[in-house]
């Protein structure tokens, strides 16, 4: 696939060649970051490519699917986003969209929906379009663009494959700390997890750092319970892969929703020391320790 100006990352060039290059696609995917306009315009691009019929490289450019999805007439390509001063979708729009995915594609070997700006749909209308992300048709692609997946629900994001497209700062944790820590919630009493945390009470930047590490780790450990194929974020794939098969998918949702509302606290200047005991406590609730 030649991107041209659209993607500049060597890294991102291969994993979006991967899935989107051949004649597997995957059912879901969340573009993030970058400019809504560079978004939308990759967005737009992936969907030529995946109901590209011509031979070679997609899109062609030439075929009868990639000149009707280039003039926006091709009848199995959808484009939706936010309307109104709100930008906001509306959950009939999403409901709309489910029930047309069940429809058999018209013309090309699958239908492709385009939502613009997903961040802008409400817990309502997410949760009813995860109805279709949990049991999609083969013959189905959905593209979303956000300026972070944060802004979805993690059962969302876990149905799909995440693709960043701007060079955002990595997480700055200790993986050795993030990889005991994961250990320690899933082992018997709670001395460990509590001896492990307790620094970052004095540490701002570290418990930062760590909040963000557990949210990209139990992020993965989701994506993986739930089936998903989606690209390791948190860098560490043996961990991530022991906490999905330890814990059950509601406790992982319940420990990434915990992680992220701990973020969100220490942003506002929540009391450090009863953020992190308070977290340690409901970390383990939720894994059912």
């Amino acid at each position: 696939m030649q991107f041209g100006s659209l993607v500049e990352k060597e890294e991102l060039k291969s994993r979006l060649s991967i899935a989107f290059g051949g004649d597997r696609f995957p059912n879901a995917a969340v573009l993030e970051g970058g400019t809504a306009d560079g978004r939308r315009e990759l967005a737009l691009f992936l969907a030529r490519a995946a109901l590209c019929s011509g031979e070679g490289e997609r899109p062609c450019g030439v075929c009868s699917n990639c000149v009707k999805a280039l003039a926006g007439s091709h009848p199995d390509l959808r484009v939706e986003g936010g309307s109104g001063a709100a930008r906001s979708f509306h959950v009939d729009v999403v409901r709309s969209v489910r029930d047309d995915a069940f429809i058999r594609p018209n013309e090309a070997a699958r239908k492709v929906f385009v939502l613009l700006e997903a961040q802008a749909m409400s817990e309502q209308a997410q949760n009813a379009l995860l109805k279709v992300l949990e049991e999609p048709p083969p013959s189905v692609l959905f593209l979303l663009t956000v300026p972070s997946a944060s802004m979805l629900l993690p059962t969302v994001r876990s149905r799909s494959q995440l693709f960043r497209l701007d060079g955002a700062e990595p997480c700055t944790a200790d993986p050795e700390l993030l990889s005991r820590i994961a250990a320690a919630l899933c082992a018997p009493g709670e001395a460990e997890l509590l001896f492990l945390t307790a620094p970052l009470i004095r540490d701002k930047e570290s418990l930062s750092a760590v909040l963000e590490g557990l949210t990209l780790l139990f992020r993965d450990a989701c994506a993986l319970r739930a089936g998903a194929s989606a690209g390791c974020l948190s860098g560490l794939p043996d961990d991530a892969a022991a906490l999905s098969r330890a814990l059950t998918r509601d406790s992982l949702f319940r420990l990434l929703t915990l992680t992220r509302e701990a973020a969100a606290a220490q942003k506002r200047n929540a009391n450090a020391a009863l953020l992190v005991t308070t977290l340690c406590a409901r970390l383990r609730a939720a894994a059912g320790r």
